[in-house]
């Protein structure tokens, strides 16, 4: 296989090598051969040439998930850009903001999206020109941003443009992550951040060209890397979930069975979700030979009935923050043992990275004991967008290479493999202990009613803390405080027992399916019981 410098290049190899074959399955299920996406990215390509964007320059994108958005993440990579992808559906000022900070040159968007520049973003930016995909034909010719209907996209040539070469060093993409501050934070990734993880990839799940993919996660969320470029370096074949289907648990069982999917990757909570709402014994799964997921714990209960459901499929579990996108990674055993009650740990350091485990005096740990995980090597990120404090704070130097703090505690167990432990920032400290939120949430997760459950720390009065339990329930099942509690007894000290429960029908989330449990702090803010 050739030497892959750029992540476009997976794409033009495969299209060059079997231009043929289905390279992209649309939600709307239309089908698109390698040779006849490639000359979609190209048309883009040379329509962001053609409004000035140069090598180096941003390119945003707010588009729902399908074949058109992905041709515009490959048609800004194959014009020398960096694509900056955003969440559609998330308020315009957020977006805009996201836009203006780090200067995009020109941005394609969905006709539901162009009020992102009705007013110019931070310090007066606005791009130069905006692709409009839908029914938006866009505005007067010398409006600022101009705008063009994706119809002109006709015009363009299905040649590649030609542009100055990128190197391994230069950035692909920006994918903004909740910043501590209140405002999104750019983390800055390079071609070869996101080739290193594709080789390791390679190297680890050894897809081929008769493999179908899925692309579950949004393309501003760092599990799609894995999504969009492996099968794309192999000339597999990728179907894209909408955000509709993605959200569906009930659909997601069938939707593999039908198109034989072989490869998924997710958050645990959609599979967990799956493992309740799927009716997966319903539906022919036998294609799947590996199942990924990634993002936050799994529990083990869901983890225990998913195995049970799909016995055939390698269960991955990968870990790593979108600074280093996968960095440890853990093969889930055939069998979960029905007395195992704790999750999996992570597991071990991939083989493009290096792993430091430091403690709270800031050095370097004895092996056996637990501290916060430092990651080095080939997919650690390049910095923070226009942050070089916040980047100076996230590394450090340890024999003269450049560690990224992930912020994670994790101690090794017996056989080598790192055992998540929880985050720094969602620890508390109550009555002299320190609480890590993440084990008072295992704790009830263990209750045989509940479906989701959430722990967050409430800051009161006289600097005290309240710890109060989010929960949902599954079908049939009745949940009450005094049960909650007499269950939280039984599995946690006194001094972590949630002071109040809280009951919903459903907990929020992010777009990315994780538990918002910045939306659960505001509404207890607000007065919700």
């Amino acid at each position: 296989m050739p030497k892959f410098v750029t992540l476009s290049d997976y794409l033009e190899n495969s299209a060059a090598r079997a231009g043929d074959r289905p390279a992209v399955v649309d939600p709307s299920g239309e089908v698109f051969t390698y040779r006849a996406f490639d000359e979609k990215a190209n048309r883009i390509a040379n329509w962001l040439v053609s409004v000035g964007v140069q090598p180096g320059d941003r390119v945003g994108i707010s588009m729902p998930k399908g074949a058109d958005s992905l041709s515009c993440v490959f048609g800004a990579l194959k014009a020398g850009a960096v694509y900056v992808p955003v969440d559609y559906s998330a308020p315009k000022e957020r977006n805009r903001y996201i836009f203006s900070n780090c200067r995009v040159a020109a941005a394609c968007v969905d006709a539901r999206c162009t009020g992102i520049f009705d007013e110019p973003g931070e310090g007066g930016h606005l791009p130069n020109a905006v692709l409009v995909f839908g029914a938006d034909a866009g505005a007067a010719p010398d409006a600022k941003p101009a705008r063009f209907p994706a119809a002109s996209l006709a015009s363009q040539s299905t040649s590649r443009p030609v542009t100055a070469a990128r190197g391994p060093n230069d950035l692909a993409y920006i994918l903004y992550t909740s910043g501590s501050t209140g405002l999104p934070k750019g983390v800055m990734l390079t071609q070869e951040n996101g080739t290193s993880y594709v080789d390791w990839c390679t190297e680890v799940f050894s897809p081929t060209e008769a493999d179908r993919f899925t692309s579950h996660a949004p393309f501003h969320f760092d599990l799609s890397i894995l999504d969009i470029y492996v099968p794309m370096k192999h000339g597999a074949a990728l179907y894209i979930i909408s955000e509709e289907l993605g959200k569906n648990a009930a659909a997601l069982g069938a939707f593999i069975a039908d198109n034989k999917i072989t490869c998924w990757y997710s958050v645990p909570s959609i599979l967990s979700l799956m493992t309740q709402f799927g009716k997966l014994e319903q539906h022919d799964a036998s294609s799947l030979r590996i199942v990924n997921f990634a993002g936050e714990v799994f529990p083990v209960k869901y983890l225990r009935r998913l195995r049970e459901l799909w016995p055939h499929p390698a269960l991955y579990n990968l870990y790593g923050p979108t600074e280093t996108n996968v960095c440890t990674f853990f093969k889930v055993p055939d069998t979960v043992p029905p007395e195992r009650e704790d999750p999996y740990p992570i597991g071990k350091v991939c083989s493009h990275c290096k792993d430091l485990v430091i403690g709270d005096d800031g050095k370097p740990v004895e092996y056996g004991q637990e501290g916060l995980l430092y990651i080095a090597g080939k997919p650690v990120l390049q910095g923070y967008w226009a942050d070089p404090e916040r980047t100076a704070k996230a590394f450090i130097t340890h024999d003269g290479e450049r560690y990224y703090n992930t912020g994670d505690v994790v101690r090794p167990d017996a056989n080598g493999d790192f055992v998540f432990l929880g985050r720094k920032d969602r620890m508390i400290k109550r009555h002299g202990y320190r609480i890590e939120l993440g084990e008072i949430e295992a704790a009830l997760y263990k209750h045989a009613g509940v479906a989701e459950a959430a722990a967050i720390g409430l800051a009161q009065a006289g600097d005290t803390i309240v710890i109060q339990a989010v929960l949902s329930a599954k079908p049939g099942a009745k949940l009450g405080v005094i049960a909650m509690k007499q269950h939280c007894a039984a599995h946690l000290p006194a001094y972590m027992i949630p002071d109040t429960f809280v009951f919903m029908d459903k907990l929020p989330a992010t777009s990315t399916g994780k538990v918002d449990f910045q939306a659960l702090i505001r509404q207890a803010k607000g007065g919700s019981t």
